[in-house]
């Protein structure tokens, strides 16, 4: 396959100064500020984005140096192949998170809900419409019986090859 290579068009700053620690999905990351400082070649594209409550984050996880096609993901100790989980280890180490919008001023985006550690080079930036993303799920696979599970759990020591 021909090789894609993709340029970050900002970063993310978060209270997060390591993985250790951190809540391990936006819903367990209530509260937790942070914001965007997007490239000011790219603040144009932030034009009518201050209309929406969300927006979806699409980012590299810089910290992750190798991938693992078997992890065991935080909410489980049984080990899965990692395009079943949203572990970090992956061949493209690409993350994505649903963050509130709470403020857009010239090329920075005042942002909560973060999950993010700080210094995380932004992909792109998506706005989320209840319309498009949301879904009625009627599986979940290895997660079922684990609602409510990801507010109490942190980002532990399992990927360390981050």
């Amino acid at each position: 396959m021909k090789e894609i290579i993709y340029k970050p068009i900002g970063v993310i700053h978060s209270p997060f100064k390591k993985v250790e620690g951190m809540p391990i999905q936006p819903k367990a990351a209530l509260g937790v500020k942070g914001t965007v400082e997007l490239d000011t070649a790219f603040a144009p594209g932030l034009k009518d984005l201050e209309g929406f409550s969300y927006i979806i984050l699409i980012y590299h996880f810089h910290l992750s140096r190798d991938y693992s096609l078997e992890v065991t993901p935080f909410l489980d100790d049984t080990p899965r192949g990692v395009f079943a989980t949203r572990a970090p280890l992956r061949p493209n180490q690409i993350g994505l998170s649903i963050v509130r919008l709470t403020g857009v001023s010239e090329n920075t985006l005042d942002i909560e809900d973060v999950d993010i550690v700080d210094g995380t080079p932004l992909l792109d930036i998506k706005p989320f419409v209840p319309e498009f993303d949301n879904r009625q799920s009627e599986h979940v696979g290895w997660l079922s019986g684990k609602e409510g599970a990801v507010q109490k759990m942190r980002a532990d020591k399992r990927f360390d090859r981050l």
